[in-house]
């Protein structure tokens, strides 16, 4: 059957930005949802979904532009997905996310929140991120100019990041504002490599066949650069020799890998990564503590931010000196590290063993002994045999997966009794889900929204949650 064409919808205003980061305009009862737009803005729409109540399009046409709005400072704005609120300026940027936070717990969760702490916004906001992971695919995404008047003849190959909902399109990005310029520097030499050398054709995610897969680059503040090259197959003189090029043009990386990835997907949780030449991770640093972070281990991508995240956790942790803290979902044990040297004793718990791995490297790091972590689902630990056994914690600091927590987990909490939780979430909407159940037992004092992530909708949140004085019947 021939697709339906849908309708222009013609000078319309866009009023408001939804929390998926879209813009938003109302025609008659109907709600549009428009990336790249911002409030103010006076639109031609074309749609391109409709359902009964709504609607989804792309702006065709500008009659008027918005009075915030600002110049997007790159290149591949527009098209590729990840900086999506270039054209808002940044405090607007932040007013959003301080309103998508305060909007999910009020209408999702249905609760008090106390106080509600102005966002701390980011200091950097490009060069932010430590991680970045470039595809290099035979299917680059074309342009409509390149389709239309192409100068020369097209060459397919391309190195970047994914089109939004096209699996296998990859934009090629010729410079990325959101690392630091090494990371552009090893990308493009990598893919001029590959294209002047024989034997290094591009990767085809449709038909599963090609050699250079992937591009995994890593930096820290103190200097160090990962670079992990994730290749289809084995070819130990190809790969050889392009590792060779990277370790001769840039004396900067201090930790060069390597990974055979013959599966469908692009993840390397389950492959071996291969020491090529140099250290086998990096290290990041707070107060004086350090993290030893290695081509697997999960850190926060903005590291300045991340510090600024923590203090925050550790402020409404209240922490003395002398109490029992339980730090779920601890990952690589960096809050718990963060926490140890202000509380009696840190009880982390992650199901992932690999990371549990790389807690206690930590731990011994930095010298802390009142650690101890634990691998396992938190619904299964978190037992009244395992508070017993380890102590009744006074705060409970837990920072979940965007999902949020398992009710079950919840559940376990909610039995665990302590005075004092601290909710740190990257998703406001399932972080208002959870507090609404917590709320039987818990009130939110305070809440701190934190930007790790500008130019995209993405925000964190922290909630300071309080033990409600109930009497014992009424506690659920």
């Amino acid at each position: 059957m021939k697709k339906k064409t849908l309708p222009v919808l013609y000078e319309v205003e866009i009023t408001d930005i939804a929390a998926e980061g879209v813009a938003i305009a109302k025609v008659d009862s109907m709600v549009v949802f428009v990336p790249y737009a911002a409030p103010g803005d006076v639109v031609d729409i074309q749609l391109t979904r409709k359902r009964s109540h709504y609607a989804e399009g792309r702006v065709v046409r500008f009659h008027q532009y918005a009075a915030v709005r600002t110049t997007p400072f790159c290149e591949h704005f527009g098209l590729c997905g990840g900086c999506k609120w270039q054209h808002l300026p940044y405090e607007a940027q932040l007013a959003c996310k301080q309103q998508q936070v305060t909007d999910s717990l009020t209408r999702i969760g249905k609760i008090a929140i106390g106080t509600v702490h102005p966002i701390l916004g980011s200091q950097k906001t490009i060069c932010y991120r430590n991680k970045l992971e470039f595809t290099f695919s035979n299917r680059r995404w074309l342009t409509e100019d390149e389709v239309v008047t192409p100068d020369e003849p097209l060459r397919l190959c391309g190195a970047g990041f994914h089109i939004p909902k096209m699996f296998d399109k990859v934009l090629d990005i010729r410079h990325c504002s959101l690392q630091d310029d090494i990371s552009n520097r090893i990308r493009l030499s990598v893919k001029d490599y590959c294209l002047t050398h024989e034997g290094y054709p591009f990767f085809d995610l449709r038909k599963q066949e090609g050699f250079i897969r992937t591009l995994i680059i890593r930096t820290s503040p103190k200097g160090g650069v990962m670079a992990i090259v994730v290749f289809f197959y084995e070819d130990k003189t190809s790969r050889e020799a392009l590792l060779e090029h990277l370790r001769t043009e840039f004396p900067e990386i201090t930790s060069l890998m390597y990974v055979i990835n013959d599966k469908c997907n692009d993840t390397i949780t389950d492959r071996e990564v291969i020491l090529f030449c140099g250290e086998d991770h990096l290290i990041e640093e707070m107060e004086g503590l350090q993290f030893r972070v290695g081509p697997k281990s999960f850190y926060q991508t903005n590291s300045e931010q991340a510090y600024r995240l923590y203090c925050v956790v550790r402020e409404f942790a209240g922490l003395t000196g002398d109490e029992i803290v339980y730090d779920l979902y601890t990952g690589t044990g960096t809050i718990a590290n963060f926490m140890a040297r202000q509380a009696r004793k840190v009880i982390g718990i992650e199901y992932v063993p690999e990371a549990i791995e790389d807690a206690r490297r930590n731990a011994r790091l930095n010298g802390l002994d009142n650690i101890q972590f634990f691998v396992g689902d938190m619904k299964d630990l978190l037992t009244e045999d395992f508070i017993r056994k380890h102590g009744q914690p006074d705060v409970i600091i837990t920072d979940p997966p965007r999902a949020g927590m398992h009710d079950d987990v919840i559940d376990a909490l909610l039995t665990a009794g302590a005075g004092r939780i601290v909710y740190v979430s990257c998703n406001p909407a399932t972080q208002a889900r959870d507090l609404q159940r917590l709320n039987s037992m818990y009130k939110v004092k305070a809440i701190q929204p934190v930007d790790m992530f500008p130019h995209t909708h993405h925000v964190e949140n922290v909630a300071w949650l309080e033990k409600k004085q109930l009497p014992e019947s009424e506690i659920v």
